[in-house]
């Protein structure tokens, strides 16, 4: 019998090999399946992606309407930070910007001398520091006691009963801590009807920091809490399991697969809080204002809406809020550029 060139000894033919696909058959296979032509570098066209995502473009336009209007139109009107805006040399306040004159750097010369901006400045920083300290470690606490609850049900409705005060108004979180530590309030009339000395908390300038602290932690802890499950939600159950066999207990497992787990969440949230170090609250505070004093509760927030809507003094106000802006936004390349030595992404990548 004679066999074929190409042919096995049992006459049949060894499988074809199979050839890699060149770069001429892949860009055919990129130009069939995107509608349009394919740039050289292998990116969608631009003509392709809007005629592509133009549902979810549509889905966003109110949104990009909505911050263009209230977030970055608002910023041409920080140009009135180098005038001695009036709005009455107009008829409306928007052409009164035209019509007032410019002084320069006058009101940033004013607020660095102004004692009360910096005695505003230093309640905003001691705030933060301590929020930052107090407030930022108790969601992480509290997302690990809810993760090691095993029952299903018991997590749910501790969770729901953690972030419930999260909804809460400021005016409520207030009216609720001066039922409880003000001078009328249960724990104070508690004392006093068994012969104790009463107390009030609420008018303590004090003890002012850490009672506002403790309301940002019992208002806004629940938030945390969220993040941080359905960051441990993600971490694979074979990571416990093999550091459960490699001989690790409780508190091993913890400091090695579920913390670091968390430390891309922590350093975003990191880098997002000490971006907003310098409002640390406005509502809060202005409530409480006039129970302990402006000499506690002063932060800048409240100092710019004290100086431009009480005391009419529209450009020192503009210019306390633009270095604060420009504080803020230098806060946060400088903490997201830590993270990216810490080996994190921050909020953006490198």
């Amino acid at each position: 019998m004679s066999l074929t060139a190409g042919s096995r000894p049992d006459g049949t033919r060894p499988p074809a090999a199979v050839e890699e696909p060149t770069a001429a058959v892949a860009a055919a296979v990129v130009k069939d399946r995107i509608p349009g032509k394919a740039s050289k570098a292998g990116k969608v066209p631009f003509r392709v992606r809007l005629r592509r995502d133009r549902a979810l473009i549509l889905m966003t336009l109110p949104v990009i309407v909505l911050l263009l209007l209230f977030n970055y139109i608002p910023l041409l009107g920080n140009v009135v930070a180098f005038q001695d805006y009036d709005p009455y040399v107009s008829s409306n306040g928007v052409t009164a910007i035209f019509h007032s004159p410019w002084v320069g750097v006058e009101q940033f010369s004013r607020m660095v001398d102004d004692p009360l901006f910096w005695s505003a400045a230093k309640n905003t920083i001691v705030l933060f520091v301590l929020q930052l300290v107090l407030f930022f470690p108790v969601p992480i606490a509290l997302a690990l006691l809810i993760n090691s609850v095993v029952r299903p049900r018991v997590r749910a409705v501790a969770q729901a009963i953690m972030y419930l005060p999260h909804f809460f108004s400021w005016v409520l979180v207030v009216t609720v801590f001066q039922q409880i530590f003000g001078g009328a309030g249960i724990i104070a009339q508690t004392l006093e009807d068994h012969g104790w000395s009463g107390f009030d908390l609420m008018t303590n300038a004090g003890l002012f920091k850490y009672l506002v602290t403790a309301q940002a932690v019992w208002k806004d802890a629940g938030w945390g809490i969220i993040v941080f499950l359905a960051a441990l939600a993600a971490v694979s159950t074979d990571l416990y399991e093999a550091a459960a066999m490699d001989g690790a207990g409780r508190w091993r497992r913890m400091w090695h697969v579920t913390l670091p787990a968390l430390r891309p969440v922590i350093a975003l949230l990191l880098v997002l809080r000490v971006g907003d170090a310098l409002s640390v609250g406005f509502e809060q505070f202005l409530l409480q204002r006039y129970a302990v004093g402006a000499g506690a509760s002063e932060v800048l927030d409240t100092y710019v809406w004290n100086m431009g809507i009480q005391n009419g003094d529209f450009s020192y106000a503009a210019a306390v809020g633009l270095v604060k802006g420009a504080i803020g936004v230098c806060l946060v390349l400088g903490a997201n550029k830590f993270a990216h030595l810490l080996g994190e992404q921050g909020v953006y990548k490198k």
